[in-house]
């Protein structure tokens, strides 16, 4: 199955479906480019910001991957590493 990774988030996460977005509590990080409600307090997502630092789509593209901040950082999402690394390599196929 191939996967539009223009939904797919900093973090590895995917908008479309995402319960937040859908009631409308949250705009979607690709969207708002990282302005989402979640993070209104800080201006913008801390792993988006990263990623834009970066330029990469996702951590999982990044040359510091995996990085300590981000382990500390995605704690919501215990399997974050692998799973980023999954998608990081689902993408290489894809742009081949």
């Amino acid at each position: 199955m191939k996967i539009d990774f223009s939904h797919i988030t900093a973090c590895g996460e995917c908008c479309t479906g995402c319960r937040k977005k859908a009631e409308g509590l949250c705009q979607g990080c690709v969207e708002s480019d990282g302005h989402c409600a979640e993070w209104a307090q800080s201006g913008v997502c801390p792993i988006h910001r990263c990623t834009r630092e970066h330029s990469v789509r996702f951590c999982g593209l990044c040359a510091d991957f995996p990085c300590e901040w981000l382990v500390k950082t995605v704690v919501w999402r215990p399997n974050a590493v692998q799973e980023l690394r999954e998608l990081a390599d689902r993408y290489r196929q894809q742009e081949e």
